[in-house]
């Protein structure tokens, strides 16, 4: 299966980078023709065009949300954000949204996105260093990715239930 794995996040704001880190780290790990790492700071419709072609995405990003503990670690899918789906400008349309608008133009998109979100504390700070727990959590998500290439299940106990905002 044609896969994308995507870290995202802004590397030079703390705990923002921890997709990008975790994709540098899975470069090396992963080996298989059908699978393409990469990094990327984009959002919103840029999105769109590094997913397309694709038939599954595995993305790794940073979260906030009210309950989360720092370092905790969700499984999602697009179907965990509880979202508008409204387009006011190009600057404010969520991942969500992009999808549906790339599907409604027909574009060529993924028939399977999982998300690996990492409760982060501090996305505003100019730093290349990660919190104690989102850097303890970088090897766990690492081998999550890893058994999702593989076909191993997620444990059910441990999908998220939640509804968050919009990535």
């Amino acid at each position: 299966m044609k896969t994308l794995v995507l870290g995202l996040g802004n590397p030079i704001h703390g705990d923002d980078g921890v997709g990008n880190q975790i994709a540098e780290i899975l470069k090396s790990e992963v080996s298989i023709p059908e699978v393409t790492v990469v990094e990327a700071s984009s959002s919103g419709l840029d999105l769109l065009g590094l997913i397309e072609g694709y038939e599954r995405v595995i993305i790794i990003d940073a979260i906030q949300t009210k309950r989360g503990e720092v370092g905790q670690i969700y499984r999602l899918s697009l179907d965990d954000f509880a979202t508008p789906r409204h387009f006011s400008g190009a600057h404010s349309v969520d991942f969500v949204t992009a999808v549906e608008l790339g599907n409604r133009l027909g574009l060529t998109l993924p028939c399977e996105i999982i998300i690996f979100a990492i409760e982060v504390a501090d996305v505003t700070s100019f730093s290349e260093e990660f919190t104690p727990e989102v850097q303890r959590a970088i090897p766990e998500v690492v081998g999550l990715v890893l058994s999702e290439l593989g076909g191993t299940d997620w444990p059910e106990s441990r999908k998220s239930s939640h509804q968050f905002p919009g990535l």
